[in-house]
């Protein structure tokens, strides 16, 4: 018994690890389709198009703040997690399949509270399964991509809210330029010192990371 025993534990711990090193592979997925994290890069893609810099900030570091502002939203969720689903793994108080079963439903219920009823609808009625009672049975595959359409959705309307300032200066300095004559000198040349001094008076980055992160709750 005592052999048998020390076979088995030697098997499990490589088992183990090959399982985390599976999760490790699937989390970047993860990040993007279950987490707020396409929203905010979204938005943020949305507010250096606006301002007219091109590559400035760089993609890197665009997606660097959408990965940490990411973890900050997601913080509650992920302490739920780590409470019900790994912390009894850990203890040996529960199986594998139990702590995943646990542990998803706090992020299940992240996503249904970003996730509109139309979207999760529309994915119910493709998915042609049985119409769902209560949320608890809605498949995990079809509560996924329902909540990455909304949180498109929601992202687009944000992007559209940021666009609108920034589209009200281009239109002056244009009806500016042409009521001089010049109407060679390309507008977005004049307008674009005069939307980062505005980005900048209203301390910008400040008020879309905070639209942005209000928006979860």
């Amino acid at each position: 018994m005592l052999i048998f025993a020390t076979q088995t534990s030697t098997v499990s711990a490589p088992l183990q690890l090959v399982l985390l090193m599976g999760l490790l592979a699937l989390l970047p997925g993860m990040l993007l389709v279950m987490t707020g994290f396409t929203r905010i890069l979204i938005v943020l893609g949305f507010v250096r198009n606006a301002l007219g810099t091109q590559q400035m900030p760089p993609n890197q570091v665009l997606v660097g703040i959408a990965l940490f502002v990411s973890l900050f939203v997601m913080a509650p969720t992920l302490k739920q997690v780590d409470k019900l689903g790994v912390e009894p793994y850990r203890a040996h108080k529960i199986d594998g399949k139990v702590a995943i079963e646990r542990g998803l439903e706090p992020v299940r219920t992240f996503m249904f509270k970003q996730t509109r009823d139309s979207d999760l609808a529309l994915f119910v009625k493709l998915g042609h399964g049985k119409r769902p009672k209560t949320r608890a049975d809605v498949p995990t595959h079809v509560l996924v991509p329902a909540f990455v359409l909304s949180e498109l959705t929601t992202a687009f309307q944000i992007g559209f809210l940021i666009y609108l300032p920034f589209l009200i200066i281009d239109m002056i300095v244009s009806a500016t330029l042409m009521s001089m004559g010049m109407m060679m000198l390309p507008p977005a040349l004049i307008s674009l010192p005069f939307k980062i001094l505005l980005f900048v008076l209203v301390d910008g980055w400040h008020l879309v990371l905070q639209s942005v992160v209000q928006s979860f709750h």
